[in-house]
C-alpha cells in the first residue's frame, strides 16, 4: 500500500483520472459534431490553463504534469476548435 502513496504514483493516478474524464465528451462531440451546448469561454480558459500546466511541468521537469497535460490537450483542443468553428459559422449567418 505504501508504494501507492508515493507522490509520483499519486500524480499519475490523478492525471489519468482527470485526463480521461474528458474522453467521453470528446468522443461524443467528435461523433455528433454538436458543440452548441458547450461553453466557449470555459473551453478556451481550460485549454489555455492546461497549456500553462504543461509549460510549468516542462520547466520543472515533472513528467507526470507533462504527460497528463499533453494528453488532456489532445482531447480538449479538437473540441475547442470545433466550438470556434461553430461560433464563426453562426456569426457569418447573422
Amino acid at each position: 500500500m505504501e508504494s501507492l502513496l508515493q507522490p509520483q504514483v499519486l500524480g499519475y493516478i490523478a492525471g489519468t483520472l482527470t485526463t480521461f474524464s474528458f474522453l467521453p465528451q470528446a468522443i461524443k462531440t467528435l461523433k455528433t459534431r454538436d458543440t452548441q451546448s458547450i461553453s466557449l469561454l470555459m473551453y478556451a480558459l481550460f485549454v489555455t490553463g492546461v497549456g500553462f500546466w504543461l509549460l510549468y511541468g516542462w520547466t520543472i521537469g515533472d513528467n507526470t504534469l507533462i504527460v497528463a497535460n499533453t494528453v488532456t490537450l489532445l482531447f480538449a483542443s479538437p473540441i475547442l476548435l470545433m466550438k470556434l468553428q461553430h461560433v464563426w459559422r453562426v456569426a457569418k449567418v447573422s
